[in-house]
């Protein structure tokens, strides 16, 4: 009888019993002995020259250790402009809640009281907070060290850009620029038989994890600095630190603890500081954020303005797109401006195209990543486009989507082929759950119904990385990667191994050591772990199961080739009775005086090209004409998967995304007043999808192999999120005969439009 295959089968997550028992214990559970507690005092103002800081009253207060500004820090050299080199205000604060002093204290409480007792005075400066305003020549200045855009965090999220700089005159606030053209967009337009020109409009979005930012760093007596923390990033955190506090490398340890959610925005944050501070005082230091912190301090999504225009022929083939994409960045450079314009241009073919991308910074918190970092904000702006082209010639939907839709071969934005991409079996798989759908009356005359339709695609990241495969003295496996488990990646692993190994999934564990003994990987985002490490992963179990053949080779006095594994065991094929355990072999290989050599298999991938991975979303709303409540009813979400590992994790990972959808679409923004001030501090003014809110989600799984994955699977974990905002909104004004330009699509916002308001 044949193995049974672990790929294709729903196991459930490898990690699962712990947290659900409540083992789980995460970076703010870790109190070293002797460990001391640090509070930040953060910036009221958005833009002020320090002039003065008073912690006389803070030192005194019993229990506090010190109180440090940013030249009390022991860094390297500090760079303003880069929050892992400057994680304190120096002269200047840059944004209401720009860490200003660090108290460290003996315990929490008398942190706290300390940091209220500092006083800071402040001479207020004039502040960009308007993105648009901040692009003009004259605008107050945001960073006095320059403007630099930096790709390292968006590459490692596989969001970095790609297009050309462009070359006008720009304000001293624009911190990079992104271009694609094609053709000739005038003589496109003139083509066209209907023109839409709409802008767009994104608001700031927090991640929402649950787990807030926590570090805690400690140093050894030779100065060896070890940091545990909440991070995605095991291997780029450390480099951070040991460039912030001017070590070599291996002079830094990070330790990345079970990750309480992060959805791409727990990267490098706290972490220099707290190591800092541990080396200041020489004792153990936590540094905890609270939620308020959370919002005003770290690295939300950034807000973005789509200026679009586009052109249609009357036989429903799109002729030219131009558009004007604005990123406000915040106070830090590093917003997903190129992703964004390439992918704009590049899910439908465009015969002609001008896309000009603007990173702006404001005097607001600096941006981060939140799952598909980009593309949500380009496919708002474009899914809706295509639907207002659609109704301008009463075309069905899906079907103007399916005779633009771009395929293998096709040009991308930045000129380059698409590989192969599963863009069109989506939407056709999509339009035959459609049209079998059964749609249930309406409840009372005041409700109307909408379906909403749109799709979204993502390049997929790339980053090299390694894995070793070890077998143990009892016959099982550990897969050893330096990857950061936070969305069940080790459970794929685990059976990605089981296949090439041809051990159950249940006898394979899966370790994720610190950066002193695990391999090599990059962090967890971009959808790409199972993609990149999953493939070193196979290779190392291959490698361990060829050196665990040759053993068995020598052992039966047989040929390599002659030889299969059976229930655990290595035998000579069609000879069931000339069989040897494998647990036999692998302690003959590891006790005093062994004669074979360990089985220790190495995997490595350096994969340069990318699979593009797509999904296709319908969504049913219902809206409350007299209030302008939107309740979403359904959505269906068909995603090109590759191959999928492990079905119940794929489903899982949709089924989130499209509850975050609902939150980007309906809910969560993070408002900021005319000086800076935000107005969505905590949970009980930022809105967020509950249980109540979320609706039933049918996740239909299309599977287009990679040729490069691991049995062809793709990276599925930003796909499923990217068209669930424009499918909702699509649908929304699919019931209400309005079409809603900016996200969130609120109540109130709906009750004015269909009540003959303001649009």
């Amino acid at each position: 009888m044949p193995p049974v295959s672990s790929i294709g089968q729903s196991l459930p997550r490898v990690d699962g019993g712990e947290k659900a028992a409540g083992l789980t214990r995460f970076a703010a559970d870790l109190v070293p002995a002797g460990a001391l507690h640090a509070r930040l005092v953060l910036s009221h103002h958005a833009h002020a020259r320090i002039l003065k800081v008073n912690a006389n009253a803070a030192r005194a207060l019993p229990g506090v250790v010190g109180v440090f500004t940013g030249r009390d820090l022991p860094l390297a050299k500090q760079d303003p402009s880069d929050r892992n080199r400057c994680p304190l205000a120096l002269d200047t604060v840059r944004f209401v809640g720009h860490p200003v002093v660090a108290v460290v204290a003996e315990s929490e409480a008398v942190a706290e009281d300390a940091a209220a007792l500092v006083e800071i005075e402040y001479e207020i400066l004039p502040a960009a907070v308007d993105a648009l305003e901040a692009m003009r020549p004259d605008a107050p200045l945001v960073s006095e060290a320059g403007a630099d855009g930096n790709d390292a965090e968006l590459g490692q999220h596989g969001a970095a850009g790609g297009g050309a700089a462009l070359t006008e005159a720009l304000g001293p606030n624009i911190a990079s620029t992104q271009h694609f053209t094609r053709g000739d967009v005038a003589k496109g337009f003139a083509e066209a038989h209907v023109v839409i020109e709409r802008t767009y409009r994104t608001s700031v979005v927090h991640q929402g994890y649950l787990e807030p930012r926590a570090a805690v760093a400690q140093v050894d007596a030779l100065g060896n600095v070890t940091v545990w923390t909440t991070t995605q990033a095991l291997f780029y955190t450390r480099s951070e630190v040991a460039e912030a506090l001017g070590l070599p490398e291996h002079q830094v340890r990070i330790v990345a603890t079970p990750l309480g959610g992060g959805f791409g925005g727990k990267f490098v944050l706290l972490e220099p500081l707290a190591a800092a501070l541990a080396l200041a005082v020489r004792r153990p230091v936590s540094l905890v954020l609270t939620r308020t912190e959370e919002f005003l301090a770290t690295t939300p999504a950034p807000a973005s303005v789509f200026e679009l225009k586009t052109g249609i022929a009357r036989d429903g083939r799109l002729t030219a797109l131009q558009a004007r994409v604005i990123f406000d960045a915040g106070a830090y450079a590093g917003a997903p401006l190129g992703i964004a314009c390439l992918m704009l241009g590049g899910c439908y073919r465009l015969p002609h195209m001008d896309i000009r991308g603007y990173e702006v910074l404001t005097h607001k918190t600096g941006n981060g990543a939140y799952r598909a970092p980009g593309a949500v904000q380009a496919a708002f702006a474009l899914e809706s486009q295509m639907d207002e082209m659609a109704r301008a010639l009463a075309m069905d939907p899906l079907d103007l989507r399916l005779m633009n839709a771009s395929a293998e071969g096709d040009l991308m934005a930045n000129g380059n082929k698409w590989p192969r991409i599963g863009l069109r079996p989506c939407l056709e798989r999509l339009k035959e759950e459609r049209d079998r759908r059964k749609v249930s009356a309406l409840r009372d005359p005041r409700f109307k119904r909408g379906v909403g339709v749109a799709i979204g695609g993502w390049m997929g990241g790339i980053e090299p990385a390694n894995a070793v495969c070890r077998l143990e003295r009892d016959g099982t496996l550990s897969i050893i990667v330096g990857t950061v488990d936070m969305s069940g990646t080790n459970t794929a692993f685990a059976q990605i191994a089981s296949e090439a190994f041809g051990l159950p999934a249940g006898l394979i564990r899966v370790v994720n050591p610190d950066t002193e003994s695990a391999p090599y990987a990059g962090s967890s985002g971009g959808s790409k772990i199972t993609y990149t490490v999953g493939a070193a992963v196979e290779k190392a179990a291959r490698d361990a199961r060829q050196q665990l053949f040759a053993i068995a080779a020598r052992h039966l006095e047989a040929a390599v080739e002659d030889l299969e594994l059976v229930d655990r065991a290595i035998q000579v094929r069609g000879a069931p009775g000339k069989a040897v355990p494998i647990a036999e072999l692998a302690k003959a290989s590891m006790q005093f005086a062994g004669k074979y050599e360990p089985v220790y298999g190495r995997g490595s991938t350096a994969t340069i090209a990318r699979s593009p991975a797509f999904a296709a979303h319908l969504a049913e709303v219902e809206v409350d004409m007299e209030t302008g409540h939107v309740r979403v009813l359904e959505q269906v979400v068909v995603q090109d998967v590759g191959r999928a590992i492990n079905p119940a994790a794929i489903e899982g990972q949709i089924q989130g995304a499209a509850a975050q959808g609902i939150g980007w679409a309906l809910l969560e923004r993070m408002p900021y007043d005319a000086h800076g001030q935000l107005l969505s501090a905590t949970f009980m003014d930022y809105a967020m999808p509950s249980c109540e809110t979320i609706a039933a989600v049918r996740a239909v799984l299309v599977e287009v192999p990679s040729e490069l994955g691991p049995f062809g699977a793709k990276g599925v974990g930003e796909p499923p999120v990217i068209g669930a905002p424009a499918a909702i909104a699509n649908a929304v004004m699919d019931a209400t005969g309005h079409r809603f330009t900016e996200l969130p699509i609120t109540s109130e916002a709906v009750r004015r439009a269909v009540s003959g308001g303001a649009r």
